[in-house]
């Protein structure tokens, strides 16, 4: 059985290099990833849909994590404009969803006066009915 030393040199700059377009960028994806992963761990317990748990099964501090989560492509750099795309495609989606929305309560609203109506005509000419047999 193999035993692989666990040290700073795994995952190896090479690959991690090979994940993003620099130096910067590594660094900075990988010491964002270790806040989030503090976050995680400090937070243990409670229910958070904005911190996303370790993403490799790892014993080892939150930045080696981050780099081996990065070496492992579970977490990737996503550029401003890529971002702003999502955000404004986020925002259309849910402005169609509001409008969708309304306009089905809308028309379960119409269905439910039209009901009424229809009923206390129905309760009108029973009553007549009645009060004509009388």
């Amino acid at each position: 059985m193999a035993v692989t030393n666990d040290s700073m040199m795994t995952p190896q700059l090479e690959v991690l290099l090979g994940k993003v377009d620099s130096k910067f960028s590594l660094v900075t994806l990988a010491a964002s990833r270790a806040r989030e992963l503090q976050q995680y761990y400090a937070k243990m317990g409670s229910v958070s849909s904005k911190v996303v748990p370790p993403q490799v099964a790892s014993l080892r501090k939150p930045l080696s994590m981050g780099f081996e989560e990065i070496a492992a492509d579970k977490i990737v750099r996503v550029s401003a404009d890529e971002m702003a795309e999502r955000r404004a495609a986020e925002e259309a989606a849910q402005a169609d969803a509001a409008a969708l929305f309304a306009s089905s309560q809308e028309a379960i609203s119409d269905d439910v006066i039209e009901t009424v109506v229809v009923e206390a005509v129905v309760e009108a000419s029973a009553v007549d009915a009645e009060s004509g047999d009388a």
